[in-house]
């Protein structure tokens, strides 16, 4: 295989991927959320409470950035801030339970939207999806471990 045929299989599979992912969140409603605080609120569902400084840093945007997002986010009762346990001059940022709800609500209305692509596929397509898909969340973890 030339170069180009590399770099063009690359360039349709992030083509592909965009679709997808543009396609899923368009479909999910749940508590109206920007891209940027749908993210945080995920992570803080699956990570648990988080210094700010941290959040931001796993996020990739700046700390007054992140600051600005918490506060809105703080008041629609997603996130609250809480003591840090461990270091009294620290905060935490937690998701609260109607943020947890909101999140749980956004998972399952991505995962039905997926899951109607998803049908329209043949069985070997199928198959190779659940398989494809997983894989390369995996390498994505492992490349986030090794870092």
């Amino acid at each position: 295989m030339d170069a180009r045929n590399t770099a063009g299989s690359a360039e349709d599979l992030i083509i592909a991927v965009e679709h997808i992912v543009r396609y899923v969140r368009r479909n999910s409603r749940a508590g109206e959320l920007s891209t940027a605080a749908s993210s945080a609120l995920g992570r803080l569902s699956r990570e648990g409470p988080q210094r700010l400084t941290d959040l931001a840093r796993a996020e990739g945007v700046s700390q007054p950035n992140m600051t600005q997002l918490v506060t809105r986010m703080e008041r629609a009762d997603l996130v609250r801030r809480v003591a840090d346990a461990t270091d009294g001059r620290s905060v935490l940022v937690e998701v609260t339970e109607t943020g947890l709800d909101v999140f749980h609500r956004r998972r399952a209305e991505r995962a039905d939207a997926l899951q109607l692509l998803v049908a329209e596929l043949t069985e070997p397509e199928q198959q190779a999806v659940r398989t494809a898909l997983p894989a390369l969340a995996r390498a994505i973890q492992h490349r986030r471990a090794r870092s």
